[in-house]
């Protein structure tokens, strides 16, 4: 395990944003992370995955770890039902592919998300009607003080919309190092409640999918709306999905009642982010490099050269609009590095 100065981070953050990393290394083992981590007890840590859910607006004064721990193994399995673990380096995409290739359902509606397994846990990431909550038995923490590790199950996690203990109590105190997951073996519960999958099974006439039907339904949607990192730097979801009180919506939905939204409860109302960016006039927006999709308003994108700073001072200049034409404020559910 070597330690790299000065490494540049640009193709380990998906936006593909300029930055280094004052020192750099990779372990590929729970033994190696503990190691590092105990080698370099005095310094300050920054741990990095697959890249997929920040923002970089500059270099990092740290010692970036990179987590790139592969493998998956079934550590339980009946008649309905296997426990799947999979390390925290594993590419999520992939590993939802592997997923249906052994007809394991459950994670079909997640198909596409960027990133890698170790991070699903933190964000409680979710789409089209799953979170990772539906599905999670347990995941492995190391004590970054300490070097110990922890199992913590659901309930310790504390899920809630793309938020958990990780991102709260105990931000900076843990690495995931691995992540288990439920998913059945047969008797699926197919999920194609939103409108977009039922229509791609529509037009392939599929009347009774299966998981791998909605699994390459979601692909198609999101290759539709959403670009490839690869060819255009972006983070996917930049907002969060704003849930607000039923008052402050009753004030906005009178003043806009073309406004598509969801009850969430009896006293709160989600709304789309990216429909308030839309009507706000964003969608398809470029300021320099730094610009907002043209098929998915609740995407940022990099263009090329832009730099993390003007893509925060886009997404600030996006928050302020909306707030000052609907009332409500949009948080990023990328994290500002």
């Amino acid at each position: 395990m070597e330690i790299i100065s000065n490494y540049p981070l640009k193709n380990h953050n998906t936006f593909g944003i300029e930055a280094f990393a004052d020192e750099f290394v990779s372990v590929n083992s729970v033994n190696e992370l503990k190691e590092v981590l105990q080698e370099n007890s005095g310094k300050q840590k920054f741990i990095l995955g697959g890249g997929s859910n920040m923002l970089l607006t500059q270099n990092i004064h740290s010692l970036v770890i990179h987590v790139n721990l592969k493998g998956k193994e079934v550590v339980f399995e009946d008649d309905n039902h296997v426990h799947l673990k999979a390390m925290a380096g594993e590419n999520w995409h992939e590993f939802v592919l592997y997923t249906i290739q052994h007809n394991y359902g459950g994670l079909e509606n997640l198909s596409l998300i960027p990133g890698n397994v170790g991070t699903t846990p933190i964000q409680n990431i979710g789409a089209y009607g799953t979170e990772i909550k539906d599905t999670f038995v347990s995941c492995e923490g190391m004590d970054i003080a300490t070097q110990q590790i922890k199992t913590f199950t659901k309930e310790e996690c504390e899920f809630a919309y793309r938020e958990s203990i990780f991102k709260n109590s105990l931000k900076n105190k843990y690495i995931i190092v691995s992540v288990t997951y439920k998913l059945t073996k047969k008797d699926h519960k197919i999920n194609t409640a939103y409108g977009d999958i039922m229509a791609q099974l529509s037009q392939k006439n599929i009347t009774t999918p299966g998981i791998k039907d909605v699994s390459d339904a979601v692909i198609n949607i999101r290759q539709s709306k959403l670009p490839d990192p690869k060819e255009l730097g972006n983070s996917g979801s930049f907002f969060k999905n704003p849930i607000i009180s039923k008052e402050a919506f009753d004030q906005a939905y009178c003043q806009h009642p073309e406004m598509p939204h969801y009850i969430i409860s009896e006293t709160e109302v989600k709304v789309p982010a990216g429909w308030l960016i839309e009507q706000s006039g964003f969608k398809g927006k470029r300021f320099g490099d730094a610009g907002v999709h043209a098929r998915q308003a609740l995407v940022l994108v990099n263009y090329g050269n832009a730099t993390g700073q003007e893509l925060l001072n886009l997404s600030r200049k996006i928050q302020e609009t909306v707030y000052n034409n609907f009332g409500i404020r949009i948080e990023a559910e990328v994290n500002i590095i």
